[in-house]
């Protein structure tokens, strides 16, 4: 028995050493997905933070994360809303919806929620779709921080087979180039690297990233 855990756990270390991009761990931390779907309130999100930082953060948990749909007023616990109705601002920027998160009321955002988690020194994400909201699409909603309109940039071919919320952006147009934020790679993904060092999490894998060195 003894011998067998011996011979699982060295090729681990020998990996870590030789490979030091491998994170020792998987991000610790909390998604609201996995215990409530798309429904999760900010009062639910507190009281797991604070549960987290009482009794699991002196064991290496750290991450409080917001998932899916968190601009959907009406959210289903189970599945989605076809065309829902989402929290967007003058832009289309999706925002909290503030009958789950009342602290983003004024245009705050998620500002307050991640304040309090920060607080308890822990750190503070949430999901975020690709795209542009199909109801910004509809709304032709002007884009920030450009002359376009979202009716003029979004791929209306490029659809979720899961998801109605949005639709892709047509690259081939200056409007979605020129709100992309800069940065120096991509992963196999599509998720962007950032300045900050960052944890990609693929199957099986869990791979510590350097930050990059192009400014953000």
């Amino acid at each position: 028995m003894k011998l067998s855990a011996l011979l699982l756990i060295a090729p681990l270390a020998a990996s870590a050493t030789i490979w030091p991009w491998i994170a020792p761990t998987p991000p610790m931390g909390w998604n609201s997905w996995d215990s409530y779907g798309t429904t999760v309130t900010e009062a639910e999100v507190k009281a797991n933070a604070d549960y987290m930082a009482d009794r699991l953060k002196s064991h290496g948990w750290q991450y409080v994360v917001v998932d899916i749909q968190w601009s959907e007023p009406k959210p289903q616990t189970h599945g989605y809303r076809p065309n829902a109705d989402l929290v967007m601002d003058e832009y289309g920027r999706l925002t909290p919806a503030t009958n789950r998160f009342p602290s983003a009321a004024g245009g705050k955002g998620f500002r307050p929620l991640a304040d309090y988690i920060h607080a308890k020194g822990l750190k503070f994400g949430i999901h975020i779709m690709r795209g542009i909201p199909r109801r910004a699409v509809a709304a032709d909603l002007p884009v920030f921080g450009s002359p376009a309109h979202a009716a003029a940039i979004a791929d209306t071919k490029s659809l979720c087979r899961w998801n109605t919320d949005m639709y892709g952006l047509d690259m081939s147009k200056p409007g979605p180039r020129s709100t992309t934020i800069p940065s120096c790679s991509s992963t196999p993904n599509g998720a962007w690297i950032t300045s900050r060092p960052t944890t990609f999490r693929a199957p099986f894998t869990e791979m510590r990233l350097p930050p990059c060195t192009a400014p953000l």
